[in-house]
């Protein structure tokens, strides 16, 4: 019995060879989802016609179909098939089970990038300052954020808790073209890489197969909350409770079925954008609510810096520093205890949607100093 490696040389044409039966794997190996083996096939066999099939390998009467066909029509015995395509399920198996591991491997050790002491003095300088809120709102301005400075400094100090053991969240409403995603897209660009995940469109159960807390204190942006409809649950989730989890079952090379129960830890924080506020009510009474400025005046100061950037007046390589400069202060940020003395005075109206839930985002204790980088003087 003769059976190759596979070919990954072009990811999305896999090849496995087996005696003088071809498969190719169009499309790809999916390495997430390990409770389904879901393959788009092309099987060839001397000069007979080729078979292409999707289906599940982990779906027992797909497969049964699947070789009945194969061996109809390459005049072969089933058992022959049978073997053949038991074979490619165990070495994609065996392939996906590595790549996981060697992803897992590379997230323990991917970590913050290394500061220069210039890089560190910078941000540490910078954090120090006085009236750091305006000072912070000012930089954002000269990053590239054209207006909303209200907006934007929300928006940053939400993205900014994400730091904390209860991060808070963030929604962005306003018609369609009115630059909701753009606002979150250059605010987001001030957050260090390392601590964002940026999301246009995610199935329901892409959220449960992140390794182990590969989503702790991350930062996620979602530019249409359209595009991740079928994972509103697990966002809500995460939010309210700081993980998820799900059990599953999966079959081994032997075809034994065990059940696997998947954790994902968080916390996070989650932003996004949508033009139908009701329609995601429950993941926006989790989240804080913002309304972007659709005036004629904010219409005139985006044309004019969209004039000037065509002209070449706007200076990109200055945007860029104040970039990094925002995202190395980020960095360097830690967690504090913060008690708000005023808190047993705070009265929510009766008419807010969802009293308790709202006023526990003025209640919790666990905060960012904004004023203080340097722990030690606190």
């Amino acid at each position: 019995m003769h059976m190759e490696q596979l070919n990954h040389h072009n990811p999305e044409y896999v090849t496995w060879k087996y005696e003088e039966m071809l498969f190719a794997l169009l499309g790809g190996i999916r390495i997430e989802g390990l409770h389904s083996m879901k393959v788009t096939l092309k099987i060839d066999f001397k000069t007979f016609p080729s078979i292409r099939h999707g289906l599940d390998l982990y779906n027992e009467t797909q497969v049964e179909k699947l070789v009945k066909k194969t061996a109809e029509r390459f005049t072969l015995s089933t058992t022959y098939v049978h073997n053949a395509v038991g074979n490619l399920i165990n070495t994609v198996e065996d392939y996906r089970l590595q790549q996981i591991d060697s992803n897992k491997g590379l997230s323990l050790t991917k970590g913050k990038p290394t500061l220069t002491k210039e890089e560190i003095t910078e941000a540490e300088n910078f954090l120090k300052q006085q009236n750091l809120l305006q000072q912070t709102n000012d930089c954002i301005g000269k990053s590239g954020v054209i207006g909303e400075e209200v907006n934007r400094l929300i928006m940053y100090l939400v993205f900014t808790s994400r730091k904390t053991n209860r991060p808070l969240h963030i929604i962005s409403f306003g018609s369609s073209g009115v630059g909701k995603s753009h606002l979150q897209e250059k605010v987001g660009e001030l957050i260090p890489k390392e601590d964002k995940i940026e999301l246009t469109s995610v199935s329901g159960n892409a959220f449960y197969y992140y390794v182990d807390d590969d989503l702790g204190h991350k930062l996620i942006l979602i530019e249409d909350y359209d595009g991740v409809f079928a994972a509103l649950y697990p966002i809500r989730e995460l939010q309210s409770k700081q993980k998820i989890s799900k059990t599953i079952t999966v079959r081994d090379r032997n075809s034994n079925t065990r059940t696997l129960h998947l954790t994902v830890k968080g916390p996070v924080s989650i932003g996004g954008c949508t033009t139908n506020e009701h329609i995601y009510e429950d993941n926006a009474n989790r989240s804080f609510l913002i309304y972007l400025d659709e005036s004629e005046a904010q219409d005139e100061r985006v044309m004019d810096y969209q004039r000037k950037l065509s002209a070449g007046k706007i200076d990109i390589t200055e945007q860029q520093r104040i970039q990094r400069l925002l995202q190395n202060s980020q960095r360097l940020l830690q967690p504090i205890s913060v008690r708000n003395p005023y808190a047993e005075e705070l009265i929510i109206p009766k008419e807010v949607f969802k009293p308790r839930r709202t006023n526990g985002k003025s209640g919790d204790t666990d905060h960012l100093n904004p004023v203080i980088a340097d722990q030690e003087n606190d």
